[in-house]
């Protein structure tokens, strides 16, 4: 594991720049008391400046040894530059430590409740980022680690485990324990080892991503196929192929671009060993018809100005019910989508080649992401609205070639939900809630604050001031269709119940495609004026019918990840069962597991338990969790 050890030294010789922030209010919310901090005997090399970022607050990296002390004195302001540049990067700490057998948790706050439903939180994300040859990747190409938080009976145990991919095989020594990255990834430029002419570029790490689906537990990852992994020990089986029997046959032919995809094949696929299709991490489950639903898109259309998207359902065996491929003619960059009884809907990111990016990518002195950038060329969101069940539906479809123009530019990250209305006059109603950013502050590149040059995260990058507009937050879709399929309104709008910078939109998995009047996410308050965006310390719920909002604040220099939904077994009401979250204490490096009420947000009986992780097993920022309730899918 990594460590860090601080020798501190008096600020007052380092004075961070000052800042004019707003204050920033909040409705109801509860913030915990402190718990004791523990020192931390640990050492870690400063980085230099980050380079000055455009209309971004200013968080600069100490260029002297300085100190970030656990346990300050009183002189020393907690939320001054360098504490909060430190605070960021203990959230990006490798873990290089792995369980063999359960650990049992240590209860620090609260209790367990009896209700709690059996199952296991399973969260997965990157764990390493630095090898022992000097490369330091972006979060994104971090190696998958998986955790499993274990409830049964009032207690918790705990496992976390690599996912032995290919490439965490070939860079992972297991004699020494030591690392040597060899494959760059689309997001990191190497350090050490070969740059030209290195195709390792799909370095397919499982990182993103987890569902337990029947009696398979998956990982996975934007670029390729998904990992299987025994759940009882968080082995790894081996790849799990969800994409056979995909062709591309589509009822238009593109001409010119058919003949460009000719070409690109056998470079993608022969050179760079790309698989021809790559799934996307996001999946959803449509719980009224028990059905795991994904998407795979082609390859060689990440350099093409079209998209080919292929549907598919499956039962809780695993077997394919249905398939449904679309081939649209603009060049796309999805990371998540909806689905309704009726539709597959699909926002419209636009990218386009970057040609001097493409240049210095294969040259392997730029990031291979640099090939693209965002096409911000319309002022409008295109939303596409792709049949579920054409031959079924007695409803004629609108030509869903033909996307719907949101009249805002929005690039689309998270879904929490979608599901229609269908009123007696026949028209149509969709409701989506979602997370999204600007295209003007979305960059590949930049992604957590990454920077490829020097290997260092900026979190000013996160953070820009007075402009929660541009950063993730929550919108709400309403498209409405009459009876002949004609669009009637089609508009994206920030929530205005809640405008702060939010991000990895929940809610009750049994309401997945249906109406829902609850809404979780992870968000911020904003009140600390140097991190005030990312990363999120807040908890929020919003209830779509009284337009009420409650918040539950993790406390001082702690942040949070994504909130799951766990519903309980006897549901009467859609809030019935607990919130799970993991609290990162970065000035203690140390992770707790968080169970909430979600019934009490807002109030001081909103924390139900807290559950802390052994300080050598501390581990840094998950993506996305899935939980699995024994004996059920959901």
């Amino acid at each position: 594991m990594f460590v860090a050890t601080f020798t501190y030294q008096d600020p007052k010789a380092l004075v961070p720049p000052k800042m004019n922030a707003k204050p920033i209010h909040s409705t109801p919310t509860y913030i915990p008391p402190p718990i004791r901090q523990i020192p931390v005997p640990q050492q870690l090399p400063l980085p230099p400046s980050p380079p000055t970022i455009p209309r971004a607050i200013s968080i600069t990296a100490p260029e002297t040894r300085v100190a970030v002390p656990v346990v300050p004195p009183p002189s020393i302001d907690l939320d001054d530059s360098i504490t909060a540049f430190w605070d960021y990067q203990f959230l990006f700490v490798s873990q290089r430590s792995e369980t063999t057998q359960p650990i049992t948790l240590r209860l620090v706050d609260g209790v367990i409740p009896s209700d709690f439903p059996s199952g296991t939180y399973y969260l997965t994300g990157p764990g390493l980022f630095s090898d022992d040859h000097g490369s330091t990747v972006h979060p994104l190409d971090g190696h998958g680690y998986l955790r499993a938080f274990t409830i049964d009976n009032s207690k918790v145990t705990y496992m976390a485990k690599y996912i032995k991919t290919e490439a965490q095989v070939e860079e992972h020594d297991p004699e020494t324990d030591t690392w040597r990255f060899t494959h760059r990834g689309p997001f990191s430029v190497l350090k050490g080892g070969k740059k030209v002419g290195n195709t390792k570029v799909m370095k397919n790490v499982a990182n993103t991503s987890v569902v337990k689906w029947g009696e398979k537990l998956l990982c996975m990852w934007e670029g390729g196929e998904p990992y299987e992994i025994e759940s009882g020990t968080l082995d790894t089986i081996g790849r799990y192929n969800m994409m056979d029997g995909h062709d591309d046959s589509t009822e238009d032919s593109d001409g010119v671009w058919e003949v460009a995809a000719g070409l690109l094949k056998p470079i993608l696929y022969g050179v760079f060993k790309m698989p021809p299709k790559r799934l996307l991490s996001h999946y959803k489950v449509d719980s009224s018809k028990s059905r795991l639903l994904t998407v795979s898109c082609n390859a060689e259309d990440m350099l093409l100005p079209r998209s080919n998207f292929t549907f598919s359902e499956y039962d809780s065996n695993f077997k394919l019910l249905h398939k449904q491929e679309f081939r649209i003619p603009d060049h796309l960059m999805i990371h998540d989508w909806a689905f309704t009884d009726t539709h597959y809907i699909v926002f419209a990111n636009r990218i386009k080649l970057d040609v001097p990016g493409s240049v210095a990518a294969v040259c392997g002195i730029s990031p291979m992401i640099s090939a693209l950038k965002v096409n911000p060329s319309k002022n409008t969101s295109p939303i596409y609205l792709l049949p579920r069940f054409p031959t079924k539906s007695k409803s004629n479809f609108r030509d869903w070639r033909v996307p719907l123009e949101a009249p805002s530019r929005l690039w689309l990250l998270h879904v929490g939900n979608a599901f229609e209305l269908r009123h007696a006059n026949g028209n149509l109603h969709i409701q989506i809630t979602a997370a999204a950013c600007s295209y003007q502050w979305f960059n590949f590149r930049n992604l957590f604050g990454y920077n490829w040059q020097n290997q260092k995260l900026d979190p000013s990058i996160m953070n820009i001031q007075g402009e929660n507009n541009l950063l993730p937050h929550l919108v709400q879709v309403s498209i409405k269709l009459d009876s002949d399929n004609n669009c009637q309104e089609c508009n994206v709008k920030a929530m205005k119940k809640w405008k702060k910078s939010a991000d990895f939109p929940t809610i009750n998995p049994a309401f997945s495609g249906k109406r829902n009047k609850y809404l979780y996410a992870a968000t911020t308050l904003g009140s600390r004026k140097t991190l005030p965006s990312f990363p999120f310390d807040t908890v929020v719920k919003l209830d779509s019918e009284t337009d009420s909002v409650q918040t539950w604040n993790v406390g001082s220099r702690r942040f949070i990840g994504e909130p799951i939904f766990v519903p309980k077994s006897d549901l009467e009401e859609e809030d019935d069962g607990y919130l799970l979250v993991v609290e990162y204490a970065v000035s203690m490096q140390r992770c707790y597991l968080v169970i909430l009420n979600p019934k009490m947000i807002g109030t001081s009986k909103a924390l139900v338990a807290r559950l802390e992780i052994p300080r050598h097993l501390n581990f840094p920022l998950g993506f996305h969790g899935f939980w699995a309730a024994s004996g059920n899918q959901i």
